[in-house]
């Protein structure tokens, strides 16, 4: 099974220029007021476009929250797919087991869910079941099944769960009652408990 990347799609200049000045501008009122606070109205405005524009092109706040995700989760799986290892593949001639490419995957993951909390919330939690039908949960999925292999049952499965403790909303609620080192710890035991097969 191999993993592989959509490359994102053509636009238009001035739908490239628009969508730099939104996402600069949601960005800078999100940073400076949090996601929950800020209107798409507001967003439209601090970028000089139309209401109608915004709407078209990202939908609602949440496929904004995942316009501004996406460059952040293509360095990721960038990393993955090409990086060093343990979460890349690294050099042919190192020998890391999938054990330590699982681990180095929840590391990774947690840096940039940790870092982009509320953004990551609101794109997986705004319609019901919106983290499933966006291409990078089912990269990630991939990845997790590849690296489970045969060493455990339904691979396919378990890397879904494994991907239920990752979620937004799941680590919001950690982190809010044990802190984010306790919540760091606790799926670093989930994969370990799966990693040994």
């Amino acid at each position: 099974m191999e993993l592989m990347r959509t490359p994102p799609p053509k636009e238009r200049a001035d739908a490239a220029r628009n969508r730099v000045k939104v996402l600069a501008a949601a960005a800078e009122l999100f940073a400076r007021h949090g996601v929950e606070s800020v209107s798409m109205d507001a967003v439209a405005s601090a970028a000089g476009v139309g209401k109608g524009t915004l709407f078209r092109r990202f939908g609602d706040k949440a496929g904004l929250a995942a316009a501004l995700l996406d460059e952040r989760e293509r360095e990721l799986q960038d990393a993955i797919l090409s990086g060093p290892s343990p979460l890349g593949p690294g050099p042919s001639d190192q020998s890391v087991t999938a054990s330590e490419r699982l681990h180095a995957f929840a590391d990774a993951y947690l840096d940039y869910v940790l870092n982009h909390l509320s953004l990551v919330r609101m794109s997986e939690t705004a319609a019901p079941g919106a983290r499933y039908r966006i291409g990078a949960y089912r990269f990630w999925h991939r990845h997790l099944t590849v690296l489970l292999g045969r060493s455990v049952p339904d691979g396919e499965a378990v890397a879904h769960t494994l991907l239920a403790a990752l979620g937004g909303e799941h680590l919001a609620a950690m982190v809010e009652d044990l802190g984010a080192e306790r919540a760091r710890a606790a799926v670093h035991t989930l994969f370990r408990a799966v990693g040994r097969g």
